[in-house]
């Protein structure tokens, strides 16, 4: 769920923590007609990391391997060009639901995929269901204008089947679903398990995590009125807009 800006067309310049951003075959379809720009989530995660891992470290690889898979689930639009999962056998599973594919995953998005909950329709401060790929990205790319970075705090076993301690953050300086920002770090922790094959492309990521450790901060702010939000919101996704995307550009996911 990292990345938040894009770019429109090529950028040329390597990306060190991501691979296959620069490396793509001219047939690549791209969600936003080219590669995303990370400039400023990078800066973001190399300010607030916890963790520095060595090059070449099961860490750094695994760091590496989930944000690449992020990169394409939230930029790329067919499954036959990821270069990170086996289509024929990825299932992503989210605190113990039923595993969704490939496909379904890149349909309903990262956002919503990892927030879905069966928790009463009052409970319920972010619905899931009622958000599609490109609604779900706008709330959380206007909730966090400098992205929200993601980073591997540990790693406890080595592939095929690879456990992890990750954590995901950023600064709530835009509105969510109503509420005003509070300026404020977020940020929560979780585990994961990701199967890989002999090619190191993940077959199942498992990832467990408290959704309300993300959720209560969002709503932590006041509630603003509904022409407060709108200009808010308008602001910030002209703050964030591919026009932009020179002077401060980022980016959406790990």
């Amino acid at each position: 769920m990292e990345d938040l800006k894009i770019d429109e067309g090529i950028q040329k310049a390597g990306e060190k923590y991501r691979s296959f951003l620069h490396e793509e075959a001219n047939n690549t379809h791209w969600r936003h007609g080219g590669p995303p720009i990370y400039d400023a989530v990078n800066k973001l995660f190399e300010e607030g990391q916890t963790k520095v891992w060595g090059k070449g470290s099961i860490e750094e690889t695994v760091q590496n391997a989930i944000k690449s898979w992020e990169m394409e689930l939230s930029h790329k639009t067919r499954i036959q060009d990821f270069k990170t999962i086996n289509p024929d056998k990825f299932k992503l599973i989210v605190n113990g639901r039923e595993g969704l594919s490939a496909e379904e995953t890149l349909k309903v998005g990262s956002y919503n995929a990892l927030l879905k909950s069966t928790l009463p329709e009052e409970y319920k401060y972010y619905k899931a269901e009622e958000e599609t790929f490109e609604s779900s990205h706008d709330i959380f790319r206007s909730a966090f204008p400098r992205g929200f970075a993601w980073e591997v705090i540990s790693v406890h076993s080595g592939p095929p089947v690879i456990s992890y301690k990750f954590r995901h953050w950023g600064y709530f300086e835009g509105p969510f679903k109503g509420h005003a920002p509070t300026g404020e770090l977020v940020d929560f922790y979780g585990m994961g398990i990701l199967k890989v094959d002999e090619s190191l492309r993940a077959e199942d990521v498992e990832i467990y995590y408290d959704p309300a450790d993300l959720i209560s901060k969002l709503i932590k702010g006041p509630l603003i009125s509904e022409e407060q939000n709108t200009a808010t919101a308008t602001a910030t996704a002209a703050d964030a807009s591919p026009a932009n995307a020179g002077s401060c550009p980022f980016q959406n996911q790990a």
